[in-house]
């Protein structure tokens, strides 16, 4: 154990401010306990007044920890919301007094929690978007994790929830390798270290002196606790992406996590969401496929159009995956699963990069509001209500489609070095390079594509179109703001 250490100034546990909002136990575990009293309180608010007025509980979940705490700390300083998420906080007690036995290998697979986020949440939500929108949906919906991680926690060992079952923990750990923050020890400290507190204080099993070496963090969740034992661990601010441009053990779960997850999100909301308010929206091949089924199937509540939309964006974006890598492979004359596993965290940018767009464009038109109102909402605070900072016809808002076009801008750069680690030929890997960044040409395009649509086509007018009738139905957000006004008067 290392008691005092002279931190390089990169070292944000050296900092003046960010040391101690990072390292001081006593704020962590404060923070971690407000943290868990929110998430706590929003759940039960959410059963409790199951009514479309409870803004607080889709508020907090939605328009907070979602794309605050997941899609921008993920893109910049990386897994901290799980440092301080509840489940895990849990946990870390729960596995200390539980069973502790070994979970079984079927259940021990990042997979699950994949695919357990890819149907269970992604697939049902275009199918039916209001459905876990709700407050009662919300609620239940953290509930059922809940209980599933307490129960993991409390049977097995070594945070297994955390590393196999969470839906977030799956994605988490590849998409933070986006950002620009690593945990690592000084090496000269190490050197002599005979006791291994940082290891030993760590619920993940991890040992956090062999992370420089590996490239790797593994399943670090930066929940601190190392740091909290020895002062030789250190949270370095690093060059953004840096681990992506060196070669690390990769994990088939996190290629897959970055293929389905930009499918689900990046491409199905181009497709649904965006091309979806355009004057062409039945022009669509998944529109017209729609149109199609539903003219001998009846779906009842479900939205044909979101469902179809999901589908052709997971198939079309398999397809350039795969079928790009397959071809740079032949023409890179290296194995396709190496290739494949290899180049495929260069798509990584593509949904957490360019998903900022889409909060901080939101932050101005709900999220702000929401949370504002949902706090005054539920401890019932004397304040006035919030309008919404922004509207859809502010043209100052379109500037934040920048990071769509940086999104693919820093996918193509970590594909140029990702195809460095592979041995081949110079001329090998420029002709293999489109092919092998078909996905990321694939997402550019679509990017062009809507910009040009709307300036050929415009936007569908409102009240013509059963579509757009739906979508007015399901924009939560918008419907908030009403009630809150209809309350105020």
């Amino acid at each position: 154990m290392v008691e005092k250490i002279n931190r390089e100034k990169s070292d944000i546990y050296g900092m003046p401010v960010l040391g101690f909002l990072f390292k001081n136990p006593k704020f962590l575990l404060i923070l971690k306990l407000l943290v868990l009293a929110l998430f706590l309180y929003a759940m039960t608010y959410g059963f409790i007044n199951n009514s479309a007025e409870n803004v607080f509980t889709k508020g907090v979940f939605w328009n907070l920890f979602w794309p605050f705490f997941m899609v921008i700390t993920l893109g910049t300083l990386g897994r901290v919301f799980c440092g301080i998420c509840p489940h895990g906080f849990i946990g870390k007690y729960l596995t200390k007094w539980g069973l502790n036995k070994k979970m079984p290998k079927f259940l021990a697979n990042p997979f699950l929690g994949l695919l357990l986020l890819f149907f269970a949440w992604w697939a049902v939500y275009y199918m039916y978007p209001s459905l876990y929108k709700t407050p009662i949906g919300t609620a239940l919906v953290f509930l059922v994790l809940t209980i599933v991680a307490i129960i993991t926690f409390f049977i097995f060992e070594k945070m297994a929830y955390c590393k196999s079952l969470c839906p977030i923990g799956a994605v988490t750990n590849v998409f933070s390798k986006v950002g620009f923050t690593k945990l690592e020890t000084y090496k000269e400290a190490c050197g002599s270290c005979k006791t291994f507190d940082c290891a030993k204080a760590c619920s993940y099993d991890l040992k956090p002196f062999t992370f420089e070496k590996k490239n790797s963090m593994a399943d670090c969740t930066l929940c601190m606790d190392c740091a909290s034992s020895c002062e030789a661990v250190a949270f370095k601010v690093t060059k953004p992406s840096s681990s992506l441009f060196k070669k690390f053990k990769p994990r088939k779960s996190d290629i897959w996590a970055l293929i389905l997850l930009t499918g689900a999100i990046s491409i199905t909301m181009g497709f649904h969401h965006a091309l979806g308010r355009s004057a062409i929206v039945e022009e669509f091949i998944w529109t017209k496929t729609a149109r199609y089924f539903e003219s001998f199937i009846n779906f009842g509540t479900i939205d044909t159009i979101g469902l179809f939309a999901f589908l052709y964006a997971i198939l079309f974006v398999i397809i350039a995956s795969m079928g790009g890598m397959f071809i740079a492979s032949k023409i890179l004359k290296v194995d396709y699963e190496k290739s494949f596993y290899t180049l495929g965290y260069a798509f990584a940018p593509l949904f957490i990069i360019g998903g900022l767009s889409h909060v901080v464009e939101f932050f101005f038109l709900h999220y702000a509001s929401n949370i504002v109102n949902g706090f005054i909402q539920a401890f019932s605070l004397n304040i006035n209500y919030m309008e919404p900072l922004a509207t859809r016809k502010d043209s100052w808002l379109h500037i934040f489609k920048m990071f769509n076009h940086l999104a693919y801008i820093w996918a193509f750069i970590i594909m140029i070095g990702r195809i460095k680690l592979l041995e081949s030929t110079t001329f090998r890997k420029v002709v293999a390079f489109p092919f092998a960044s078909a996905l990321i040409i694939f997402y550019m395009g679509l990017n062009f594509y809507t910009g040009y649509i709307f300036k050929t086509y415009g936007v569908q007018k409102r009240g013509g179109h059963n579509h757009m009738q739906q979508q007015k139905q399901v924009n939560h957000s918008s419907l908030n703001i009403i009630i809150i006004k209809e309350n105020k008067v």
